[in-house]
């Protein structure tokens, strides 16, 4: 019998520490009615084929125009400028200028020679020499993206960070304090959304996750606490944003549903989808089609 209740006591705590460890924010949540059942535009209303691509002034106007809220990716560039590009190597999205493509240059798979390095390797002034994919538009700059949508859409600002360096937390946090819209942040990297915690706990904030080793084939513990949303006990998120395909993940369900934060789904590719995921979620990010109902699912 001592056996026995020392292991239900064992069993016990570590029960207790994984829902410490999982627990969203519980008190002072930012209001959440700004962004209920509001359809985001993942990275605008783009088409990689089109003179629209992903992330581009372009597809944020469509979007804008359209009443689409927004979901966007910012990082820095070598000289502290915020731009809203979603990779951290410039190969898959950026073009060289007409003329100045290096002769040594690797090529892509579709033959188009690729940019070399990341956007943290060049300042803005170089970066601005690119095209995206080819088309009229360029990377732009966060607060050229503000100045346009200007409060018209609510937005949802992911941040790019890699590894430790928090730099985008304080360049961008200094555009959005002046910003009048409704907007949230969301990031991958929990740091990113401790720094917000501490600095700037008015704003809502969301913990991105997946199921890495499902998606990546990344099996290291670091992505497994992620998945499980470990630490949760750091960035105490208002928001879960997960991978819709793997909406069972029992963290995930522990934390919206028991905890009440608020369930976010990314990214959703057809109607069918959007339909298939509209009582599991409360905000849905989607691309690549254009849903039927409109902005809003309800």
């Amino acid at each position: 019998m001592l056996i026995i209740k020392v292991i239900g006591i064992i069993l016990l705590i570590i029960l207790l520490l994984y829902l410490f460890l999982i627990l969203p924010r519980m008190w002072g949540r930012p209001a959440r009615e700004p962004h209920l059942h509001v359809l985001y535009a993942h990275r605008g209303l783009f088409d990689n084929h089109s003179d629209a691509p992903e992330n581009s002034m372009a597809a944020f106007r469509l979007a804008v125009e359209a009443g689409y809220g927004i979901e966007l990716d910012v990082q820095t560039t070598k000289d502290g400028v915020p731009v809203v590009f979603h990779d951290f190597t410039l190969r898959r999205m950026a073009r060289f200028p007409d003329g100045e493509v290096p002769v040594e240059a690797e090529l892509n798979e579709d033959g188009t020679p690729v940019v070399p390095g990341k956007i943290c390797d060049y300042t803005w002034e170089e970066l601005s020499r690119f095209s995206l994919l080819g088309t009229k538009e360029r990377i732009p700059r966060f607060d050229e993206f503000l100045k346009l949508v200007n409060g018209r859409v609510p937005l949802i600002v992911e941040l790019k960070i890699e590894l430790k360096d928090l730099t985008v937390c304080r360049k961008a946090s200094s555009l959005l304090d002046d910003y009048g819209g409704v907007y949230c942040v969301e990031s991958f990297n929990p740091l990113g959304l401790f720094w917000y915690r501490r600095h700037r706990p008015e704003v809502m904030r969301g913990q991105l996750a997946d199921s890495f080793r499902k998606s990546e084939g990344w099996n290291a513990p670091l992505y497994w606490l992620l998945e499980f949303l470990m630490f949760d006990v750091l960035s105490r998120p208002d928001f879960i944003a997960y991978n819709h395909k793997y909406r069972g993940n029992l963290s995930r369900m522990l934390t919206t549903g028991l905890f009440r934060a608020l369930p976010v789904a990314w990214t959703i590719r057809s109607e069918e989808e959007l339909a298939a995921n509209r009582g599991y979620f409360d905000v849905l990010i989607f691309d690549s089609f254009l849903p039927a109902g409109g902005p809003r699912q309800g």
